[in-house]
């Protein structure tokens, strides 16, 4: 079967563009490992997200997901490991085992968590090293935590920790924390949050579970070990896109470099959305807008090619 268009990702500017090429009739094939993205992960109300002054991450992905829905478009959960361009068409390859060809495919694969790549992450993983508070906070009930990161991510993953944790730490490598003031002021609010800067985080350490963290005060240059039974990363995201790494241009940081108009790529038909792609202004709306450009510029392509 050949699809007009391959939506990868599930997150806000996949299921928006899955939404947008719904309303134009295009024969669609969306295919995400989960539905949701970073919106997941997100463990206080989203307050910015125009038409809710208040709404929780799960409560705007069901959302998202009634409203893609409501169109013919084809879901298949699975993860896409390879996009090739053979004979002018797109072969996509699943960790499935599934091939799906395609006329034109938009790139919404989001990212992961970046690692901190110390000493004691991977072996501590699941064991008192997370990287999802809404997964895992609960399991941290009267207990001390450390959250390496001070933007609002990690304000925002102690928020929500303060209502587990007797004792949350934020460390962070910076001279002043990088969140916005308003998250500033409700870590401050909630009695339990302790900011700590100009900390290098070095091991993470523990014996069968994580027992404490060292870090080095950049300052002074003095190792400090930390006592806490968890700690949270939150240090920023790396864009999941190796599976089309022959088919794009990336900057230093891996992100996808697109034409800012249409969302397009080097290679005719393949276009990119979201939090994989270059700019510094991760959020779900500017992702949604980045999801319905793409889409609105497949349609345009497949029209102006004689493709549909």
């Amino acid at each position: 079967m050949l699809y007009d268009l391959i939506i990868i990702g599930g997150g806000p500017a996949g299921m928006t563009a899955g939404i947008f090429a719904g309303r134009q009739k295009l024969k669609t094939l969306l295919i995400t490992k989960d539905f949701g993205g970073q919106m997941a992960r997100k463990t206080v109300m989203i307050e910015n997200y125009p038409g809710f002054e208040e709404i929780s991450g799960q409560e705007l992905i069901e959302r998202f997901k009634k409203h893609l829905t409501r169109y013919q478009i084809e879901i298949v959960l699975d993860e896409v490991i390879k996009v090739e361009k053979i004979e002018g068409n797109f072969l996509v390859s699943t960790k499935g085992q599934k091939k799906f060809e395609s006329k034109t495919v938009i790139v919404a694969s989001g990212a992961d968590p970046r690692p901190l790549k110390v000493k004691g992450e991977k072996e501590f993983l699941g064991k008192g090293v997370s990287y999802c508070p809404l997964c895992d906070g609960p399991l941290f009930s009267e207990k001390k935590v450390a959250v390496v990161g001070g933007g609002n991510a990690g304000f925002e993953t102690a928020i929500f920790l303060a209502r587990f944790a007797k004792k949350i730490y934020i460390l962070e490598y910076s001279e002043s924390p990088k969140a916005d003031l308003e998250n500033q002021e409700r870590a401050k609010n909630t009695g339990k949050i302790e900011i700590i800067c100009n900390a290098k985080v070095k091991e993470i350490r523990g014996e069968k579970f994580v027992n404490s963290v060292l870090y080095q005060d950049i300052k002074t240059g003095k190792d400090i070990n930390l006592e806490v039974e968890g700690v949270f990363i939150e240090i920023g995201l790396q864009p999941a896109t190796a599976f089309v790494k022959d088919l794009v241009d990336f900057n230093e940081r891996s992100e996808i470099l697109v034409e800012s108009e249409t969302m397009a790529t080097k290679t005719p038909g393949l276009f990119a959305a979201g939090d994989c792609n270059v700019g510094p202004c991760k959020q779900i709306v500017t992702a949604c807008g980045e999801g319905a450009k793409a889409a609105w510029a497949v349609y345009d392509y497949l029209k102006t090619q004689k493709l549909l």
